[in-house]
């Protein structure tokens, strides 16, 4: 019987080639994610018994939660994303960000904050997850510092014209090949419309939309009610006929 190391997900597992179920993983959890999200914890010495699909399914809702709760936590901080590596020692999360000493806090203060908090909801061990702040390079390439950038321009009472070509501007600036500002709800008047912002070149379908193009959608609570508000732009690989970013291939 062999027994080797590897991926699934977030989490770094314990295989053994003696199946008991068909479909089903013989699992030894370094930590496990799926039992956490159920709100129950397990000894990191207990084996158990998961299929496939719950496994990717747990490590999904808990990347969602924990970015839902970033977001609320760090938006006015130009939180940009986050990412989770799991070591066999322990899970690391890289919030991305581009004011990053806003995120660590008067003497790391917030950052351990938030490190408490995330080790409490998601039962993780003491001492087995970190969290770390990585400033982004270049905002103007970020849908999402940008689409947070505007979402506060807007809230600050700036007009809506002026604020969407600010950011498309920045954004060409930055280097992008193309990109796009929409923003949808009651601008002006009573009547809701939508307001569209273009420049450059933009792929709106197919594959490629999906692999080369980067889009943040956020809300703006106004007085006279919610605007909608979409940020997208595409890189040079969209423009060019050889592409140097493998695209992934689904069997």
């Amino acid at each position: 019987m062999a027994t080797v190391l590897y991926r699934v997900g977030f989490e770094t597992l314990q295989y053994s080639d003696v199946c008991p179920l068909d479909g089903f993983l013989s699992l030894t959890p370094i930590r496990d994610i799926a039992t956490r999200a159920e709100g129950t914890s397990v000894p990191l010495n207990m084996a158990t018994q998961i299929s496939k699909k719950r496994k990717f399914v747990a490590d999904g809702v808990f990347y969602a939660e924990l970015n839902e709760l970033l977001t609320r936590e760090l938006a006015e901080h130009g939180y940009s994303g986050v990412e989770v590596r799991v070591t066999p020692i322990r899970t690391e999360i890289i919030i991305r960000a581009t004011r990053t000493q806003n995120v660590l806090g008067v003497k790391g203060r917030r950052i351990r904050e938030l490190t408490s908090v995330v080790q409490k909801r998601f039962k993780f061990p003491e001492g087995s997850v970190e969290l770390y702040a990585e400033k982004v390079a270049n905002r103007g390439l970020s849908a999402i510092a940008q689409a947070e950038s505007l979402r506060y321009k807007l809230l600050g009472g700036l007009a809506v014209r002026r604020a969407c070509y600010g950011v498309l501007r920045f954004i060409m600036e930055s280097g992008a090949k193309g990109c796009e500002v929409i923003v949808s709800g009651k601008l002006r008047a009573q009547r809701a419309k939508a307001m569209k912002f273009k420049d450059g070149y933009m792929i709106s379908s197919g594959h490629p939309a999906v692999e080369y193009i980067d889009g943040c959608v956020r809300h703006v609570m106004l007085r006279q009610g919610v605007l909608g508000i979409k940020v997208s732009w595409g890189s040079l690989l969209t423009c060019c006929k050889c592409w140097s970013k493998a695209v992934p291939v689904f069997v």
